[in-house]
């Protein structure tokens, strides 16, 4: 059973259409990462699955119910993160954990929550006291201690070293299978390329691409090879496509064959005794699929 459903939903702002007829569902336990240039119709379509707007038309079904009608049963079934928070700086994490945990009926033990996000050793610090990576944990803290059965993840990571993010990720994962669901959006592209199981791409208020990241990346198949050109040696002499590209030395050539290509320039290296440093071969990332579906939809991914 799914546990969010949207049906041909639609947010109108006098003559704009913010959501314009957008459909999709997310599994139990699923990561479903929603995408999309800032303007493109996320906030509206997170907010309205959060009670928090009402739809124009079309239904909404989360958890079974609709979240415009909804009250505290339902709030004490999700968690929220938002971009950023209003927590009251002179708190420190303890007092604010117990504070939001009281709104829930059975919140998580508080150390509990600070070991899962890795403040453990900050819980009595105050929350102005801390960087702004450790303040997005603690969003990411309170949207946890309620045990949501849904998670709404809103660019949860803006301000995060590379080393927390990871972390970040492994604990969505370790969320997900505890039964969570959760529903992302996110401008890092490899972090939803790295979380989502499944993945919408809006742009003017519409849905224009979903599926596995490795579907999205499917439907661009062009690889890139690219390799230093070795010197005195012509791109004719190492059989490299007149598509290719050469700038500053470097050979850049995309394809969809690129065993073959490779085969062919390889082989021509080889004769002529020459190496191809820095050969490397680079499938399309899912931001290469972003970008080219923004490109196709007529507006620039931001």
């Amino acid at each position: 059973m799914a546990v969010v459903e949207v049906r041909d939903l639609r947010k109108r702002y006098g003559d704009i259409d913010a959501v314009a007829g957008v459909s999709f569902e997310i599994a139990a336990g699923e990561v479903y990462g929603l995408l999309g240039q800032n303007g493109a119709g996320k906030s509206t379509t997170v907010e309205i699955l959060e009670g928090h707007r009402r739809a124009t038309a079309g239904s909404v079904s989360v958890l079974g119910n609709d979240p415009a009608q909804s009250g505290r049963e339902f709030r004490d079934r999700i968690g929220i993160v938002l971009q950023s928070s209003g927590v009251e700086q002179q708190l420190t994490i303890r007092e604010a954990l117990r504070f939001y945990g009281s709104c829930y009926r059975d919140p998580r033990p508080i150390d509990d929550v600070v070991e899962m996000v890795g403040l453990t050793e900050k819980i009595d610090a105050r929350i102005g006291t801390l960087s702004g990576g450790q303040r997005r944990r603690i969003d990411l803290a309170l949207g946890i201690i309620g045990r949501p059965e849904l998670l709404f993840l809103d660019e949860p990571t803006t301000g995060f070293d590379p080393v927390a993010r990871r972390e970040s990720w492994k604990l969505v994962q370790r969320l997900c299978e505890g039964g969570t669901t959760v529903l992302l959006t996110t401008h890092y592209l490899d972090e939803a390329e790295h979380l989502a199981d499944r993945v919408g791409v809006l742009a003017g208020g519409r849905l224009i691409a979903e599926g596995t990241p490795d579907e999205l990346m499917a439907a661009a198949p062009d690889a890139t090879i690219s390799f230093e050109l070795p010197a005195a040696t012509s791109s004719d002499e190492l059989r490299i496509p007149s598509t290719a590209s050469i700038e500053a030395g470097v050979v850049r050539i995309e394809t969809e064959f690129p065993t073959a290509v490779l085969a062919e320039i390889t082989a021509a290296a080889v004769e002529r005794g020459v190496e191809l440093v820095g050969l490397s071969v680079r499938r399309p990332s899912l931001e290469d699929v972003f970008l080219q579906l923004g490109n196709d939809s007529g507006e620039a991914p931001g």
